[in-house]
């Protein structure tokens, strides 16, 4: 457990003494799509729902807008709080290029997130620039979510599976998502149809639980039988969502950091993939994390 106690302060609680929990670490090294930074500092985001508010005094984190039960119940599984890190990170501290990445990123933590909405956010994040996605994000939430009040501002929580198949082409497409409109119309079809708990019979590879509650290869595959699923978007879903920790998604900075810290230049994703996996087992996840972080931030040419 990465956190020693709670304590209740006006419209919110203190999560005290907490270890490995970067604001920016966790925000911003593209697992999640909903959160954005104060001018103070701060992140407010939506999930699950509620809007909640994120700041860091020294070892200690403040979450606004919620109370200790939900802070129980919601934020920290969200948080990932009752990991810990410092063990994780001692495991893959053994290999001594990793380390570099490590002491980067030390404040990284996996969040577990919703898996419908994983799988529409990813979807959309295919051959797109955060920005767009998370205008497109946000555009669908407006439209077919519901709002949420936070300081005087209107938040929206992502739909739900029956009100974003409400959507046409044309109105997802007005969102912002391009070409994706059809992979997520025909992905929110599916599982709506065929994919409900208790609908098993006909075709339960559409069921969301039911491809989660799956061993991490078949996982893999059942994603990828989704529209517009391929290998690095079936990956992260697993990783950010369905807590599959030996997912090793590969983009242009993971292929980056691995070619530059341990493989030749003109190797395939999925071989790249394999050896990562190969490499750091059930901490697979963790450490891509890691190493995109630090090849993004830094700016790793290959």
């Amino acid at each position: 457990m990465d956190f020693s106690h709670i304590e209740n302060i006006e419209n919110g609680i203190i999560v005290k003494n907490v270890r490995n929990f970067e604001l920016s670490h966790i925000f911003d090294c593209g697992q999640c799509f909903r959160w954005d930074k104060q001018d103070d500092g701060n992140y407010i985001g939506v999930a699950f729902g509620k809007v909640i508010e994120v700041q860091k005094k020294y070892n200690d984190v403040m979450i606004y807008n919620t109370n200790e039960k939900d802070f129980k119940n919601i934020w920290a599984e969200y948080f990932d709080l009752y990991r810990d890190y410092g063990e994780i990170k001692s495991i893959l501290s053994d290999d001594p290029i990793l380390k570099k990445s490590l002491e980067f990123g030390y404040g990284i933590r996996l969040l577990k997130q919703d898996p419908f909405e994983l799988i529409i956010s990813f979807i959309i994040s295919a051959n797109n620039r955060i920005p767009m996605i998370k205008r497109a994000i946000k555009n669908i939430s407006a439209k077919y979510g519901k709002k949420i009040e936070y300081k005087n501002k209107i938040y929206y929580n992502f739909p739900d599976v029956e009100d974003l198949n409400k959507a046409t082409l044309e109105e997802l497409k007005d969102c912002g998502t391009g070409f994706r409109n059809k992979y997520i119309k025909d992905t929110v079809s599916k599982i709506c149809t065929f994919g409900k708990l208790g609908n098993l019979d006909y075709n339960e590879k559409f069921n969301i639980e039911w491809i989660k509650s799956q061993k991490d290869e078949l996982c893999y595959k059942e994603l990828q039988k989704f529209m517009g699923i391929g290998p690095k978007v079936a990956d992260c879903i697993m990783l950010f969502s369905m807590q599959k920790y030996s997912a090793f998604p590969v983009d242009v900075w993971v292929k980056r950091a691995m070619t530059h810290f341990y493989l030749a230049p003109d190797v395939s994703l999925n071989k790249i993939r394999q050896f990562g996996i190969n490499k750091f087992g059930n901490f697979s996840g963790f450490a891509q994390q890691y190493l995109f972080y630090y090849a993004r931030e830094n700016n790793i040419k290959l």
